[in-house]
């Protein structure tokens, strides 16, 4: 026997363990992933370690005959022949600079939007998702270090042009393609020439990234994108420098472009005991986004949990998580969510004026939608901003 919910045929083993989930705790969180991710295999003939497929880049002017500076992000990698970017996913030849990771991405899947973590857009449908190899930051707690933290030489890749992400998001019913898990900037071209196609289409596109970008490339992305989600992982440079080798005003400016172009924004902060879980930073960062970006931007407070460079830490106390919450909602921000918590009551919207669940999530699964056709509450007929439909 099958159930049907949220449009998702389900064997009754399946229906038995998101039942479970919806009243679990963190220790059965792989259940819902079972449950929501899809695999996707592009093209097994493709598939190989080490596969490149190179496109010429986007933002380097040329120094001389060998050498160019790239200007996509605020490194701006001065580069010779036979160098790689810090992302190492460019490098140049001959006076001429190259993406190295151009329709050839290494991981793809279906997810659920929630997963993003977008909990304002187009709630309980699907994202088309891929990610090439490579990074221009180091984050010592990345999640995905296996593939942010190598060049495409080293990672198995497939050969999937931007027509074919199209096609596939389509094959799929996915009404969104996400350019998530590594950082999409470092394969900006192929992003941003998959968006192009996607927008022709009827196709909505979403951007997860860490946000460091320059202007220019930021001002010519966001024409194309629906909606984005930052990760600010932290409010002073000293973390940025320590923890993830970034630059934290870069980011700030990348989200007040896209803020400025109209994407739907929503942000996300990594709470890492120790490091940025002091609560006066983080009522400077939530004061920062009010003033900046407005008080309905919605902002997810995630739970570290030990990996990659920092297993010496502890994982995140609910409590500091909660704190962090409270924090945020009384410097005025109305939509203020926890992550890596499954079932903590914070996973859901509320209605800011009558404080009744409008959309109401066990991690990423969606239980009940109380929004008319406009996105008002069904209770009050408050309108949530999002884009809902």
């Amino acid at each position: 026997m099958k159930w049907n919910l949220f449009n998702k045929q389900m064997s009754r083993r399946q229906f038995c363990k998101l039942c479970l989930y919806s009243g679990a705790t963190m220790a059965v969180s792989p259940l819902i992933m079972d449950l929501f991710n899809t695999s996707v295999q592009a093209n097994e003939n493709n598939a190989g370690m080490g596969f490149i497929n190179t496109k010429e880049a986007m933002y380097y002017e040329k120094i001389d005959e060998k050498t160019i500076q790239c200007h996509l992000c605020p490194r701006n990698c001065v580069l010779s022949d036979g160098m790689r970017g810090f992302c190492r996913a460019r490098e140049p030849k001959g006076g001429k600079h190259y993406s190295l990771v151009y329709g050839n991405p290494t991981a793809v899947h279906v997810d659920p939007i929630e997963k993003k973590p977008l909990f304002h857009f187009l709630p309980a449908t699907t994202a088309f998702s891929i990610a090439t190899a490579g990074c221009n930051f180091r984050c010592k707690y990345c999640q995905n270090w296996q593939i942010s933290q190598y060049g495409p030489e080293e990672t198995v890749n497939d050969y999937m042009p931007p027509e074919d992400v199209a096609r596939q998001a389509k094959s799929y019913n996915c009404p969104t393609i996400a350019y998530t898990y590594t950082e999409p900037s470092i394969f900006y071209e192929y992003m941003l020439d998959t968006a192009k196609i996607a927008k022709i289409q009827g196709i909505r596109n979403m951007y997860h990234s860490n946000g460091s970008l320059n202007p220019e490339p930021a001002e010519e992305l966001s024409l194309y994108l629906d909606a984005a989600d930052i990760d600010l992982k932290g409010f002073t440079q000293e973390f940025y420098s320590s923890v993830c080798e970034g630059y934290l005003e870069a980011v700030l400016n990348t989200l007040k472009i896209l803020k400025k172009n109209k994407v739907w924004l929503e942000i996300t902060n990594l709470v890492i005991p120790t490091l940025n879980d002091d609560f006066g930073e983080i009522r400077e960062m939530c004061v920062w986004i009010k003033e900046n970006l407005g008080p309905d931007t919605p902002v997810h407070f995630s739970r570290f949990v030990p990996q990659y460079k920092l297993t010496n830490l502890y994982a995140t106390p609910v409590s500091t998580i909660e704190k962090a919450r409270e924090i945020a909602m009384a410097a005025g921000l109305n939509f203020v969510y926890i992550g890596n918590v499954p079932g903590n009551l914070a996973e859901s919207t509320y209605c800011p004026k009558c404080k009744k669940p409008v959309i109401r999530r066990v991690g990423y699964a969606v239980l009940e939608i109380n929004l008319d056709s406009q996105g008002r509450s069904k209770c009050c007929g408050y309108p949530i901003p999002g884009v809902w439909s």
